[in-house]
Formats: structure tokens, sequence, C-alpha cells
């Protein structure tokens, strides 16, 4: 099923949501690498949100930020 990327800015924690869904409580969550976590379907192993921590600072070091995710990008059907 594709939806659309929602994204959320925490500006006291410093934290980057990004996800297809809302969280919720039966996700597992693993850390992909050092304050990049993925909340995982229970099911399907899906990464359904990423949490990127200390986000401005990622940004204000100047270089390209990667996520270790593979990504793939389509616009929207008018309906």
């Amino acid at each position: 099923m594709e939806t659309q990327l929602i994204m959320e800015y925490d500006s006291m924690g410093d934290i980057l949501y990004l996800g297809k869904r809302a969280p919720y409580p039966e996700q597992e969550s693993e850390e992909l690498e050092y304050g990049i976590v993925a909340r995982l379907n229970p099911e399907t192993d899906e990464i359904e949100n990423l949490e990127v921590l200390f986000f401005s600072r990622r940004l204000a070091a100047g270089k390209a930020f990667q996520l270790p995710i593979l990504a793939e990008f389509h616009l929207l059907e008018a309906v």
C-alpha cells in the first residue's frame, strides 16, 4: 500500500520524524545507526517510521546527510 510521507519536527527534542503512518505501541524499534531509529511493522518488518535524533546538529555540520535506507519517490496522481 502506497502512502504519502509525513514529516514532523520536534524543536525541543531536536528530532525529525518521518513516517508513512502514525506510530503505534506494537511497532518494533531498531537503531539503524547512531541516532537514527526505525519503527517497524511487527508483522512484516517493513519500516513505517524513522526518527532522526540531533537533526539540526546534523544539518549544521554542513555536509550531506544520508539516511541508511533506500527510497523511491513518485508524484501523486491527480484524483
